[in-house]
């Protein structure tokens, strides 16, 4: 919480309002965001807790922006907002994200958002395996991140979100709440990013507006972490079915299958060769292995030495995506076999 409270202050462009919506806390959050409001120079901070919120974290974003409506004189956010960044409590801002975010989304006004590009926190393990996992998640984020400087992207990241409060005011008047409220909306980043292109607006991200986020440090947090997100993806893809927002989302999930039985065939058909013949040089499959190795620490080589020869060593990468596989696949079955009890 102090971590992203102290990035908000020290922004080159200072909000001139953070809200912090203390939702079903158990822990000290609360005075947290007290003692920082209370700091000589922090920017203007209001404290709204909310002790019983059925909506988790869509009602706390929506309670937040009702108050924000509330204050106008004629109820409309436009009326008190410009622009607003939603982010969550374990992440922190690069200093000029906010500077940044401007610029980016006043180049163009059928702009509604503008998504962070998240990257994962260094030194958080105690341990070799926690090495390892939260290594091959910065990993993961950092490749990810050079995929999302494009128009249209699949969501804005839940981490760190610059809104242009016009585009929310847009969903508002559509269906009267800007993150929609059900205990099934498990991503309710991405169904608001389909909402707004619904409504008509543009979505980006930036390379250059980052935000910096907690990892999980054990794979059981992992696992449920990437379930949810995954398993919230796929519902709300049945929900939306085809459209021109979602077509692309579609393919990538089907891709992901598509992938996963390539690598267990390519690993079968080897298993088996060498079962039958013996260790056997073959400069067809040498050169593939070879060149993936070099592919996928070219992926990485904005991310260091140390990232790229954990690439090219091709091994860790495997586990690491024996276990992305087991979620893709636990989440796709869990969506059309099981019901959302609770969002967690």
């Amino acid at each position: 919480m102090l971590l992203a409270l102290d990035s908000l202050a020290g922004q080159t462009h200072r909000p001139d309002l953070i809200l912090v919506v203390v939702n079903n806390s158990t822990d000290r959050t609360e005075d947290y965001a007290r003692t920082f409001a209370a700091r000589p120079g922090a920017p203007r901070t209001v404290i709204l807790n909310v002790p019983h919120n059925p909506h988790k974290k869509a009602g706390a974003l929506n309670h937040g922006i009702r108050w924000l409506c509330a204050a106008a004189s004629d109820g409309r956010l436009v009326t008190t907002a410009r622009y607003l960044l939603v982010m969550d409590a374990d992440t922190s801002l690069h200093h000029q994200f906010l500077a940044r975010a401007r610029r980016v989304i006043q180049s163009d006004p059928r702009l509604g958002g503008v998504s962070a590009t998240c990257l994962g926190r260094t030194d958080l393990w105690n341990s070799p395996w926690q090495r390892y996992l939260t290594g091959m998640q910065i990993i993961e984020y950092g490749r990810y991140s050079r995929s999302r400087y494009r128009r249209d992207i699949h969501s804005m990241s839940g981490a760190g979100s610059f809104y242009r409060a016009e585009a929310l005011q847009s969903v508002l008047h559509w269906r009267g709440e800007v993150f929609w409220e059900d205990h099934a909306n498990l991503v309710e980043d991405y169904e608001t990013t389909l909402a707004l292109k619904e409504s008509g607006w543009k979505i980006t991200a930036n390379q250059m507006c980052v935000a910096y986020t907690d990892l999980m440090p054990t794979l059981r947090e992992l696992v449920q972490q990437r379930e949810r997100w995954m398993r919230g993806t796929v519902d709300t893809l049945r929900q939306r079915g085809w459209t021109r927002h979602t077509w692309y989302s579609i393919l990538t999930i089907l891709m992901g299958f598509v992938g996963f039985a390539y690598s267990i065939g390519w690993g079968l058909i080897s298993l088996g060769l060498m079962a039958q013949h013996g260790y056997l040089f073959d400069p067809v499959w040498f050169a593939l292995i070879a060149f993936w190795a070099v592919y996928a620490g070219f992926r990485v080589r904005h991310l260091g030495w140390k990232a790229v020869l954990v690439e090219c060593a091709l091994l860790p990468e495997v586990l690491f995506s024996t276990v992305r596989n087991y979620w893709l696949l636990s989440s796709a079955a869990k969506s059309y076999l099981t019901r959302v009890s609770a969002w967690k």
